[in-house]
Parts: structure tokens; sequence; C-alpha cells
């Protein structure tokens, strides 16, 4: 359904070491940095077809994160799940919501962990449980 996602950043350096470490856990693999016409920044993470994508602002605004919004990724098992919420806080981000685990729900048991991006942005894994 998607091609890609952009999150806007105050640091891209410090974006990019918090980026490499969690979307590490997943696969994605060194991103394709690129500087547009007018001087920002951008980190291109490419994994399965998607991309992720981690740029200044183009406005020269300060980046902010969306209220209510969440970026979800998909970890192959609950292990690469804890594996990314663990190396997020290592890295920068913080825990929130409840800690990782399993939950049962209207659309089906799934394993979730919650982390904000050190510019606070939410991010989700999930890992959903087959029966």
């Amino acid at each position: 359904m998607f091609n890609h996602i952009m999150v806007g950043t105050n640091d891209i350096e410090r974006s990019k070491r918090f980026y490499d470490a969690v979307l590490g856990v997943l696969g994605a693999g060194e991103p394709v940095r690129n500087v547009n016409a007018t001087g920002q920044t951008r980190l291109f993470y490419r994994l399965d077809g998607s991309s992720f994508c981690v740029s200044e602002p183009i406005n020269g605004e300060r980046a902010t994160a969306a209220n209510g919004g969440t970026i979800a990724f998909k970890c192959s098992s609950p292990e690469q799940l804890q594996a990314f919420h663990d190396i997020a806080v290592a890295n920068g981000g913080t825990s929130v919501e409840e800690p990782p685990g399993l939950r049962e729900s209207t659309l089906g048991a799934m394993y979730l962990a919650y982390v904000r991006d050190p510019d606070g942005n939410k991010l989700c894994a999930v890992h959903r449980v087959k029966r």
C-alpha cells in the first residue's frame, strides 16, 4: 500500500545513529543520503520495496511529531520485536505505553512495543500471532 513514509528531524546525524541501529534490527542497511536543491539532508532506508525516510524540514521550521500518529514496523518474531524496542531505547528512544508484550484485541493476538524516536515520532513494532 505504501511507497514511503517520511518523518522530520531536528538533528539528522542523531537520527541516523538511531535509525541505523533500530532499522538494522529489521534488516535495513545503510541509508541513501540525499541533499535536496535547497540544502536539506534526507536519509532513505530501503527494505522489501518500501522506504522509510528521515528529513530535515524543507520549510526551515522545526520538526515536530504527529499528534496521534504512529508508524508501525513488522517484526518476524517476538524476539525481533523485543530487540527493536531495546535497541531503540539504548540509542536515544523512549519506551512508551505498556511494556513490550502480547496483546489480545478484536484484531487478534499480536506482540506490540511502542517507542518514541529522539524527535518524538511514535514508532511501533508489531508481530502478529498466527492461529
